[in-house]
């Protein structure tokens, strides 16, 4: 297939495979075995593809699937992915992005090699096409401002009307755009553009700008350049210059894409790249354009880029999302054409499901009061071997220390029970987790009625948890050793949109959950805690996943912290197109 040819969407139940075994599980795969064929236009070379972010402002999980398409593929089909900064617009580029960008894809475990590239490393050779162009007669200097180009642009019913500069000639074009790059005009007063067919069907194609006038200073070349290449000129440039085979992209370029073919083919680029093109991931209950992530964090609504409320994959490390979780994700959803938005409960799922496997397990409790063992001798105490993760054996056990006072969840005691309630009230039986079964004897209160102290006997034989006499304990809740706990700060994080498409607000702050972060400053945990590692994952039992946050408690004045990544279950079911 000619890849000037509309790119489409295939579905087979034939499984396509070439000669070195590699079947295609989606359409771009299938393009790029028709292109690998005998008689292809890639016969005999190196799948070749590229990651091209903008560094103007963090990676979100919308660019994670760009991602992992990217490198993904590369790795499938034995070949290259490059990383390359887009950095053509000087005004909105910074250097903390790059680093940052950089930063989330070696986390996600993808890796470019010695293949790192800037759009500005191809300014000159831009330049170099730009003149060529126009001594060939399709580009040409317009001295209409903005607003008049685009009320001639035309609409989608009418043509546009050529620039009365459409036909000046090649030589005066030139020497007005060496003066354009000499700095001798103002931004605006001028531009460079195409000169393709102002009567297109295809908006794009209607004699496009290419270069415009912007003195302002680059993150990459300073002050050496004070016209820039448009994305759509710079674009197809870039890939044929780096050797590119296969350039994907997101669904919206895809009317872009008679335009990256122009360019590539008016140009003497050593190489000519094919365009394809996918859809974009969305998800409910975020929004994933940079402007509005931008808006966040410049007023001040979120704790920066990273805020685990955050789409950013900075973010949701933060938060304690896995790479293994975001990659399974992305792998689930599949490849397509048809943009579709995909629940943030599935992103949760296979959170949930990675760490279930993978996180030891604590005991943790959140809203504390004194459970008090009024018949466990005084200054006694003693160790229990526990399990770190039930579905890991191998990562063995740990100690946890037992005494006379203990700290328990306020939930787990109600000095009047309500129907169906099993946990501690007076007379009732519960386990211990790991411990004792004790029996609720009462409780203390301060002057105001409030709660203070648990009371509770412990039954001797029952260490481990089991019942000799065979009774049933119809509860079990979670505790923690005083004499050994470790003060910690939960920071219990939701949704940070309250509707599930907030960009249909007319007012995102509208929309924003004034709920989306609640911080637990007095909870108590287990001491093997104490010493983890910044990033550790962790399940505390009955109350969720959570991870260690260092960035938090550089803020703390000393605290530690953790982060719920997310509760332990919640009613979200795996539908049917979701890959099991």
């Amino acid at each position: 297939m000619s890849d000037t040819e509309k790119n489409t969407e295939k579905t087979t139940e034939e499984t396509t495979e070439n000669k070195d075994g590699i079947t295609a599980d989606n359409f771009i795969e299938e393009f790029i075995l028709e292109d690998l064929a005998p008689e292809g236009r890639c016969e005999g070379m190196t799948v070749h593809t590229r990651f091209p972010p903008e560094p103007n402002g963090y990676l979100h999980i919308g660019h994670a699937k760009a991602i992992c398409i990217n490198f993904g593929i590369a790795e499938k089909f034995n070949g290259l992915c490059n990383l390359r900064m887009d950095d053509t617009n000087p005004v909105k580029e910074d250097e903390e992005y790059v680093r940052q960008i950089k930063e989330d894809i070696h986390w996600l475990g993808f890796d470019w090699e010695d293949r790192f590239y800037h759009a500005s490393d191809y300014f000159e050779d831009m330049y170099g096409f730009a003149e060529e162009l126009i001594r060939k007669g399709l580009a040409y200097v317009d001295e209409q401002s903005a607003e008049e180009i685009r009320r001639t642009r035309g609409t989608l019913t009418e043509a546009g009307k050529n620039s009365p500069y459409r036909d000046r000639p090649a030589e005066e074009s030139l020497d007005l755009f060496r003066r354009m790059r000499a700095g001798e005009f103002a931004d605006g007063e001028m531009v460079l553009r195409a000169k393709i067919d102002m009567a297109s069907g295809n908006m794009n194609m209607r004699d496009p700008v290419i270069y415009r006038i912007n003195h302002a200073s680059h993150h990459q070349t300073g002050d050496k350049w004070c016209i820039y290449p448009m994305y759509d000129f710079a674009h197809p440039i870039e890939d044929a210059m780096e050797h590119i085979t296969h350039s994907l992209c997101s669904i919206e370029f895809e009317d872009h894409r008679p335009l990256y073919n122009w360019v590539r083919d008016h140009v003497s680029v050593p190489s000519k790249p094919r365009q394809i093109e996918f859809a974009r991931l969305g998800m409910n209950y975020t929004v994933m354009s940079k402007r509005k992530l931008r808006a966040l964090v410049e007023e001040g609504l979120v704790d920066g880029w990273a805020d685990p409320r955050m789409p950013t994959l900075s973010g949701l490390r933060r938060r304690g999302y896995t790479p293994a979780a975001i990659r399974n994700f992305i792998d689930r959803i599949g490849v397509s054409k048809t943009p579709n938005v995909v629940e943030h409960a599935f992103l949760e799922y296979c959170l949930r499901e990675d760490l279930n496997k993978n996180a030891p397990r604590a005991m943790v409790v959140m809203r504390p009061v004194e459970l008090l063992i009024t018949n466990y001798p005084e200054g006694k105490s003693e160790t229990f071997d526990v399990i770190n993760n039930p579905e890991r054996p191998e990562d063995g056990t740990r100690k946890i220390s037992f005494s006379r006072r203990l700290w328990i969840e306020d939930a787990d005691f109600l000095e009047e029970p309500i129907p169906k309630y099993r946990r501690l009230y007076p007379g009732n039986e519960v386990r211990l987790r790991e411990a004792y079964v004790i029996r609720c004897t009462g409780c203390e209160k301060d002057e105001d009625g409030n709660i203070i102290r648990v009371l509770a006997t412990y039954d001797p034989e029952t260490r481990g948890g089991s019942t000799p006499d065979g009774r049933k304990i119809r509860s079990t809740i979670h505790w923690v050793d005083q004499e050994s706990a470790v003060p910690v700060e939960l920071r219990l994080y939701d949704k940070l949109f309250t509707e599930e498409d907030p960009d249909s607000a007319e007012d995102y702050h509208d929309v924003l959950n004034p709920n989306s972060l609640e911080i637990l400053e007095n909870s108590m945990a287990e001491a093997s805690l104490k010493d983890c590692p910044p990033g550790a994952n962790y399940q505390f039992m009955r109350q969720g996943y959570f991870t260690r946050d260092s960035k938090a408690e550089k803020e703390s004045g000393g605290k530690i912290v953790f982060n719920r990544s997310v509760s332990l279950r919640d009613s979200f079911k795996l539908p049917a197109y979701l890959k099991k």
